[in-house]
Order: C-alpha cells, then structure tokens, then sequence
C-alpha cells in the first residue's frame, strides 16, 4: 500500500460523473486531487457548479503538460473526445480510469461497427474491462483501465452466473435509467418538461451498449444476441435492468440457481442478493449493486433484476473503485458506507 498520498486528476469534472469522482477523490484518504479541468465552466469552483459535492477547486482548461504531471486520472470525457487524451497521459506515466467507451470493446472492427473510427486504436490492447468482480486481478497490474458503462455493469452482475454456467440460450433486458444517464448535455432529451410524467424508450433497436454486454457474456461463456432496450425515467440517478432469460437447461432447478449466485456473489463486498424485486432507492449514492433472482415455472424463464446508482457504481464510484486496486488500496477506500 502506497505510504504517501497518490496525486490524481479529473479531465471532464464539469459533468455529472466527473464531478462526483472529483468529490469522491477529494474526500479521499489516499488520493491528493490536485487538479479538474473541464471543457465548459472553465474558470468556476467546482463547488459553484455542484454546491452538494462541496469541492472547493477551480475548473481550468486541460492542458496535459501541466495538469498530467500526475500518477493517475479519470478521464470523464464522451467516446472519441477521450482516446487522444488518455494517450497523452499515458505517455506520461499516469495510470488511466477512462470513463468513455472508447476502450471497452476489444475488437477494434466492433468499435467502428457501432462508434465510428478510433482515434487511437493502438491503446485497444493494453485496457483492462473495468468490472472487479471480473477482472480484480487483472485490475490490480493495469495501467488503463476501461470503465465499463452503467446499463452494462447491472446487465453483466446480473447475468454472470448464468453467462458462466452456460444456462442463457437466449436474454431480454429491459433497462430503466434516471436522466442523468444521458450527461448533462443532453437538455433536449432531459429536460423538465420531457421527462416528467413520462416514460421513454430510446436506442431502439440498436443501443450502443449492447456490444459491450454481449462481449462480456461471450467472455463467460454465452455467445448470444441480446435484446436491450433503455428507458429513460423521470429520476434524476438511478438504474434497473430487467433481464428475462430462456434457460439453456429449463428443468433446472431454482435451488440451483440460487446457489450459482450465492457462489459466484457470496464474499462480494458490493453485490447484495436479496429475495425481493431490487430497487433503485435502496442502492442510491452506494456503489453497490443489487441481485435478485427468480425462476417462473410456467414460462420455464429466470428473472434477474440488478439495480444500482447510474452515476456511483455506473460510473464514478465503480472508476475509484478501479483506481484503488490500481494502487494496491483495499477497494472500498472512499466508497464504502
């Protein structure tokens, strides 16, 4: 464990989940923040654009000679904007938490397929999928570190088990979000007046997610085509993917499945599985994520719901997560409850 206080910065802490890393590592015992840079209110305290995370620094224009000399970052910028950046601090030497998609897909022809060109595709390689759960180990010794997206961190934890004892012929997941998950330049899609009273799909029939779940799950071992479809709620964070799973063996038996979760989740400290359907509510400003699993007889399908906070363990929290087993720190430092 590192004796002094490791120096971090966050490139894009104007936004919703850069903003809350910024709080998240400022508060921090480890990690000095030393900088946020942002690509708007530049020139404003942190804390004048989000009074309620109380962080007393200035937002300045990136300037990587200046503001890289750090050993790590998160990189809160969108897909495509993020790659040139996190090259240059790579270049450095700073350890790297991306929160973009522009390193979670591991065949470069997917990323074109569904994002368009990648600005540096030499990185692809060296990234390391951002769900401890997963990949702790693989965490711990890397130096780039792609942090999954919120939808696919709930679909994946709840859909591990089955992905790995080969049981998913074939998943729907109906995905619900707050409007925070769209970012908060998205006004026309977030806006009071459209959200409110109201319930949307969007990405329909082709989300950008959907890659990143169906490779993580090919990983496991259920190489299928999924159906994912995203609604926006008239929530301000928040998140619950319904997951409705043909079973590859539909005679088997709910005591088996139960115990596939309590395996693989049991000695999880941010997986809580819980009998009753999750909600939203009871995981918010947590990092945790809560399964619940149930067997409809009749259909011979499970039901898997996972809930979590779109922006903590979605996102900002789950990136402090992936930076503390980076450097060696106990992974809930700064996090847990």
């Amino acid at each position: 464990m590192p004796a002094e206080r490791i120096s971090v910065a966050v490139f894009g802490a104007a936004g919703y989940a850069g903003s809350l890393a910024a709080r998240l590592l400022h508060h921090h015992p480890n990690f000095d923040l030393r900088w946020v840079t942002a690509r708007s209110d530049i020139g404003r305290r942190l804390d004048d654009v989000y009074p309620h995370h109380r962080v007393p620094m200035i937002l300045e224009e990136a300037d990587v000679d200046r503001h890289g000399a750090v050993d790590a970052a998160i990189v809160a910028y969108p897909h495509g904007a993020s790659a040139a950046l996190v090259a240059q601090l790579r270049n450095r030497g700073a350890k790297v938490v991306d929160l973009s998609a522009d390193f979670r897909l591991r065949e470069l022809a997917t990323y074109e397929e569904w994002y368009g060109a990648h600005p540096e595709p030499h990185l692809i390689d060296h990234a390391v999928y951002g769900l401890p759960e997963l990949y702790r180990e693989q965490i711990a010794g890397a130096e780039l570190v792609a942090n999954p997206g919120c939808y696919p961190t709930a679909t994946i934890l709840a859909l591990a088990p089955l992905a790995r004892a080969g049981l998913i012929a074939d998943v729907v997941v109906d995905a619900k979000s707050g409007v925070s998950g769209a970012g908060r330049a998205a006004t026309d899609k977030t806006h009071f007046v459209t959200v409110d009273e109201n319930v949307n799909a969007y990405g329909v029939p082709r989300h950008r997610h959907t890659p990143e779940i169906e490779q993580e799950l090919a990983v496991l071992g259920a190489d299928t085509r999924i159906t994912f479809t995203p609604h926006l709620l008239p929530l301000d964070q928040g998140e619950l993917v319904s997951c409705y799973v043909t079973l590859g063996d539909p005679g088997i038996a709910t005591e088996e499945l139960e115990a596939l979760y309590r395996e693989a989740y049991g000695h999880e400290p941010f997986i809580e599985l819980v009998r009753e359907p999750a909600g939203v509510r009871a995981v918010r400003e947590t990092n945790f994520c809560r399964i619940s699993l149930h067997r409809d007889d009749r259909t011979g399908r499970a039901i898997v719901f996972g809930a979590i906070d779109n922006l903590w363990k979605g996102t900002a929290s789950q990136a402090v997560q992936n930076l503390n087993l980076m450097f060696g720190l106990p992974e809930g430092t700064g996090i847990a409850p």
